[in-house]
């Protein structure tokens, strides 16, 4: 499961991460979009608690859905301040994709469609991430700096970093 904060490319590095695995690839924002319209729509006309809610449901669905198989699933950037979400997390190895506000600057200036975002978007990104950071931080089994690197080079190294925590992992349980 990745998360980390808007527009940090976690859609990007997830998509190229199931590919080199041969797995299955889950976005939570598309799934979200696909079945009930745009984010900004839906923020507009029902509000964030209602956009929450349903990014909750998709969610617990993903994780449901993949129980059992490789699968990599991609999560909004505010996904993981849900508790249900967060208790989820605890069954999938959870990667943050950790970057900082000049990495994300150029890609926020692109994408107005972010309602989060309105007005003096690289404030809200670095007062909202400054709240989620701990989080991600807290939830993370395997930080990766997205800082350098193309998405094939990230994709390599989530996928190495991947492998060294599922051998880690299994020593432990011997």
């Amino acid at each position: 499961m990745l998360i980390g904060p808007m527009a940090v490319g976690k859609s990007a590095i997830g998509q190229q991460l199931a590919q080199q695995l041969g797995a299955r690839f889950i976005d939570t924002d598309a799934v979200i979009v696909a079945g009930h319209g745009s984010i900004a729509d839906i923020f507009a006309g029902r509000g964030e608690h209602a956009f929450r809610e349903i990014e909750a449901r998709t969610v617990a669905d993903a994780v449901e859905d993949a129980a059992g198989t490789t699968t990599v699933i991609s999560l909004g950037g505010g996904a993981v301040l849900d508790s249900g979400t967060q208790q989820l997390m605890g069954r999938c190895t959870v990667v943050y994709l950790e970057c900082d506000a000049d990495t994300v600057a150029g890609r926020i200036a692109r994408n107005s469609g972010r309602p989060l975002l309105a007005g003096d978007a690289m404030g809200r990104w670095t007062a909202m991430f400054a709240t989620r950071r701990p989080v991600y931080e807290r939830l993370a089994d395997i930080t990766l700096d997205v800082r350098h690197g193309s998405i094939p080079e990230l994709g390599a190294r989530l996928e190495a970093a991947l492998r060294h925590h599922a051998a880690a992992k299994q020593e432990v349980e011997k």
